[in-house]
């Protein structure tokens, strides 16, 4: 049964902040949803976590878009009040001053009590891939300094292991001799067939460029590549790596929106 795309269900569920606790709301009727809907179901449960008085982390991409958009709603009907946001990248920034959403930065707010993002890929142990937006430097700087860190999904970004779904692992890098740390990444995993390859605009082909003025190399493994905090170490000891979209151990909650429901996982 398919979960009806009512905003007074997906905005009146209780949160279960157990640790382990695994909460799944059931379907009212047999509407047939679309991905966005989904994205925007799993969007305004997350923002259930953010109490008046917060620092919030604003993610980036289309499903964390939802849930800055519901911040500035209830803002702006008053059942939130004192919110600060950091935004995680420079479009995110835009949107939450086109909603009023009070702004600020890490060095006024070095720790932040809530983060809320959504991820490209979620492993089982709730690991995760972020970046194919272009944001992952920003996205883990803030982060990876949340008191709280919830991670927004549809279920077609489930994956059974990391770099299962064949997509891209985003790793950000300077653009100076970038062929050659695009050699490098694609070398350090040749057991996992990978393939590098520099990320480009569509309608140009010149390079992506990121908020930081850097480029990104899209790693596409066609093999697990093993031991992720051993992975992620050894990218980052590649000369001319700022970042890799790993994001390991990061994230507390992870709320899932599928046809049947929506599921809410706390890290044990």
């Amino acid at each position: 049964m398919a979960l009806a795309y009512d905003p007074h269900f997906i905005g009146t569920g209780n949160v279960d902040t157990a640790a382990g606790a695994l909460m799944t709301s059931p379907s009212p009727s047999p509407v047939s949803l679309s991905q966005d809907e989904l994205k925007k179901i799993a969007g305004f449960k997350a923002v259930e976590f953010v109490e008046s008085g917060m620092v919030v982390g604003l993610g980036t991409g289309s499903t964390a878009k939802h849930a800055v958009d519901r911040i500035g709603e209830l803002l702006r009907q008053g059942i939130l009040t004192d919110i600060v946001g950091i935004p995680t990248s420079k479009k995110t920034h835009e949107q939450a001053l086109s909603l009023n959403i009070p702004l600020s930065d890490l060095e006024t707010h070095p720790v932040i009590d809530l983060a809320i993002d959504g991820a490209d890929e979620v492993d089982p142990d709730m690991n995760l891939v972020k970046g194919r937006g272009g944001s992952l430097l920003r996205e883990k700087m803030i982060e990876c300094v949340s008191k709280k860190f919830v991670v927004i999904v549809d279920e077609s970004k489930l994956v059974d292991y990391i770099g299962g779904s064949g997509l891209a692992m985003p790793v950000e890098i300077v653009p100076f001799c970038w062929k050659f740390t695009a050699q490098m990444l694609q070398s350090l995993f040749k057991d996992a067939d990978c393939v590098a390859k520099l990320r480009t605009l569509p309608e140009s082909e010149d390079p992506y460029v990121t908020d930081n003025s850097n480029y990104i190399i899209d790693l596409y493994f066609k093999k697990n590549i093993g031991d992720l905090k051993a992975a992620g170490d050894a990218i980052l000891r590649i000369p001319g790596v700022v970042e890799h979209g790993m994001f390991l151990d990061m994230a507390t909650t992870l709320i899932v929106a599928g046809e049947h429901g929506v599921t809410v996982k706390n890290k044990a």
